[in-house]
């Protein structure tokens, strides 16, 4: 089973809102930076390098050699510029911890690159601390972004933050041992499925769906709405309904038969299919949540426009093409299938058809990129949520 999960780890306590909360009552000058503040002198022309961090197992590697990476090898070749590239993101708050005095103090963190997922990038983009990339720099990012992912709403137009994957929050099932189709959210609450259920245990993996299915549209949603579907999950909690809210353990769960359905990532569905053609993976009709990790720049990297070229490297179509066959989520980069359906290949040139990996047009009319939960809003809601979950 593939480890990928673990970018997705769930949030603990109040997170970096909570981090932000304590260390501004300690005295510490206002986090926020301007835009005008956030660049160092860049040397990328005289030192052909860049940093890049990234998460565990979340780039194409060879067959034969685990530590070969071949699309970033490709961009070296190309480019002469070497990646230093490290799988140092295990958790998007610890993450956050590790960088954010230096950011708060406007000093270099090391980092040229990293991925965080936009929840976090969030964070980053509020508090301004993510630079404005070059967008005449970067062609493909330019022509080759999925039209859908192109401008949330932390980030109008995607002026600081690209896309490195994307992916669906739905619902995966065992068809076979449940005995019925999972068409809805709802479905999830019929008495054949109570102890069998699982949800996710972080509050921003979990709340998008959970409100969708209450018809909620969550790109505007708003603190009743979220109120409303916490009243829910509590009550299913107090009927024992829900078994225990997760974090990537849920896989295991689902595949030992422990649970019969559960929140899930479409991901991980290609892989849990492959190992029980029983497991189905559902986009509900009420609609699921698509949400990307995405690449951003921090401030004062020293090599930006290297990374700006790396950024763009991945959005080339053929390379997108090599990386959306390793890791099997939703590829950012629509022109990619076309690559892949051309293969030689019939295990490669299948994934150009399987809709998560690339979503027809059915699919994507479901799918929604839910607005993120504001600063103000954080604590409140984070205190209540995991009152709930047992946090």
């Amino acid at each position: 089973m593939s480890a990928l999960v673990s970018r997705r780890a769930a949030l603990r306590g109040l997170g970096a809102a909570g981090l932000l909360a304590a260390l501004a009552g300690c005295g510490v000058p206002a986090a926020y930076v301007p835009e005008d503040r956030r660049e160092a002198r860049d040397l990328s022309d005289r030192d052909r390098s860049l940093s890049f961090s990234n998460w565990p197992l979340y780039i194409d590697t060879d067959d034969e050699d685990e530590e070969s990476r071949p699309t970033l090898e490709a961009f070296t070749r190309r480019t002469g510029i070497r990646v230093r590239y490290t799988e140092e993101i295990n958790d998007n708050d610890e993450f956050f911890g590790k960088v954010s005095p230096a950011l708060m103090n406007h000093q270099a963190t090391g980092h040229d690159l990293v991925v965080v997922s936009d929840w976090m990038a969030a964070r980053f983009v509020h508090l301004g601390w993510a630079q404005k990339m070059d967008r005449s720099a970067q062609s493909n990012v330019a022509k080759y972004l999925d039209p859908q992912l192109r401008s949330p709403a932390f980030d109008e137009g995607r002026l600081h933050t690209v896309p490195w994957q994307s992916g669906i929050t739905g619902i995966a099932y065992n068809r076979r041992a449940l005995g019925r189709e999972i068409k809805s959210v709802k479905d999830l609450w019929h008495p054949d499925l109570a102890g069998k259920v699982t949800l996710f245990s972080g509050l921003d993996e979990s709340f998008a769906l959970l409100m969708q299915g209450n018809g909620t549209d969550v790109t505007r949603w708003t603190e009743s709405d979220f109120h409303r579907m916490a009243d829910q999950v509590e009550d299913l909690v107090r009927k024992k309904h829900i078994r225990r809210f997760t974090g990537n353990d849920y896989t295991s769960d689902l595949g030992k038969g422990d649970v019969l359905a559960c929140q899930a990532y479409s991901g991980d569905a290609i892989q849990l299919r492959a190992d029980n053609p029983d497991i189905e993976f559902v986009v509900p009709e009420e609609g699921a949540e698509l949400w990307a990790e995405s690449l951003l720049v921090p401030n004062l990297a020293r090599h930006k426009a290297n990374a700006e070229a790396l950024v763009d490297h991945y959005y080339d179509p053929a390379v997108a093409a090599e990386l959306a066959a390793s890791v099997n989520y939703v590829c950012p980069v629509p022109a990619a299938r076309e690559v892949l359906a051309a293969s030689s290949d019939e295990e490669t040139a299948r994934l150009a058809e399987n809709p998560l990996v690339f979503p027809d047009d059915a699919m994507r009319r479901r799918l929604a990129v839910a607005r993120d939960i504001s600063s103000a809003e954080r604590p409140s809601l984070a205190k209540r949520w995991n009152a709930i979950v047992g946090l």
